[in-house]
């Protein structure tokens, strides 16, 4: 093609690359040589398909097991896609209502899927099946997830993650260390026998401890809380937004679990222990944990109810009359 017949978009595009080429010292014709001899980007390369499917590495030959660590491997990511999300609102450093939103109802959408993805765990799986690969997984558990920590942690003021029995009494702790020690996750990591943290729980703070402690003080000023408080335009429609993240972040999304440990592991007269040691009756219930990311919106009878009429309708099966 003669240069003088070259489209004038594509000329323009042209100058546009290389004034960007320019303004960071390198040189655009060499980057149009490599382009030259690159290949066409392909989906399986951009996604890295081959190494995503080959994540799943079954401890059994149980069939069900691959199910069991594919959903796993999902909720991590949808995770992932909530604390990038979350991370967007903490670090607008005059947040207005309208972004404030549009980030929370990704949040909300993202808890969604996991909520109502979490059939595959309780309709998924064979019953005899779980109950025999589980125990290859010791001490392993889905307790050990990291990624919903940091969540937690930048949804609200750490004092509202310590567990119902010692929150009042540190109200004012600012320490750190001791504020961590009582989270109420790390109540529900305890041996069911003696009170002594399960292999679970060391294993987690020897990995992730010095991250999550570090990420407290981070968000210390900057959590979803402190950051409604600072927007100057909040409206109604923000502050139903936020009682919705509470409610599927620390009643729908844990009853999903209860609901499957139910079906798994409960066993009459004696319950199944958790593979980790945890002891999920008491850790999974948010009845039990109270644990309210924004208390300030809540009456109290809604809060003295938290997760009740849940409870009742699944795992009953009954309406609250």
């Amino acid at each position: 093609m003669n240069p003088a017949q070259t489209p004038k978009h594509i000329l323009e595009k042209i100058e546009q690359l290389e004034e960007k080429f320019k303004a960071s010292g390198q040189d655009l014709s060499s980057y149009l040589e490599g382009l030259l001899y690159a290949d066409y980007m392909t989906y399986w390369d951009y996604i890295n398909l081959d190494i995503l499917l080959s994540l799943q590495q079954p401890r059994t030959s149980f069939k069900d097991e691959k199910i069991f660590i594919i959903y796993h491997q999902i909720t991590e990511l949808y995770f992932k896609l909530i604390i990038w999300e979350l991370e967007q609102i903490a670090d607008q450093p005059s947040i207005e209502a309208a972004f404030f939103k549009s980030r929370l109802e990704r949040v909300l959408m993202y808890f969604d899927q996991l909520i109502s993805s979490f059939a595959v765990m309780w309709k998924g799986m064979e019953k005899e099946q779980f109950l025999k690969f589980r125990m290859s997984l010791l001490p392993s558990s889905g307790f050990q997830s990291a990624q919903y920590r940091v969540l937690e942690i930048q949804s609200t003021d750490v004092h509202q993650l310590i567990h119902i029995d010692r929150r009042d009494a540190l109200l004012n702790e600012s320490d750190v260390a001791v504020l961590f020690d009582n989270i109420y996750w790390q109540h529900g990591a305890k041996e069911l026998a003696t009170g002594e943290k399960t292999l679970t729980l060391k294993s987690f703070e020897k990995k992730y401890g010095k991250e999550l402690k570090e990420l407290i003080e981070l968000y210390g000023d900057k959590n979803i809380w402190k950051k409604y408080l600072a927007c100057e335009d909040k409206d109604d429609e923000l502050k139903e937004l936020l009682k919705s993240l509470d409610l599927k972040a620390n009643v729908f999304w844990p009853l999903a679990h209860y609901k499957s440990a139910v079906r798994y592991l409960q066993r009459d007269p004696q319950d199944i222990a958790a593979t980790g040691g945890t002891n999920w009756q008491k850790y999974l219930p948010p009845r039990f944990q109270k644990v309210i990311f924004y208390p300030e919106l809540w009456t109290q009878e809604e809060m003295d109810e938290w997760g009740k009429g849940w409870v009742v309708k699944e795992i009953f099966g009954n309406e609250e009359s």
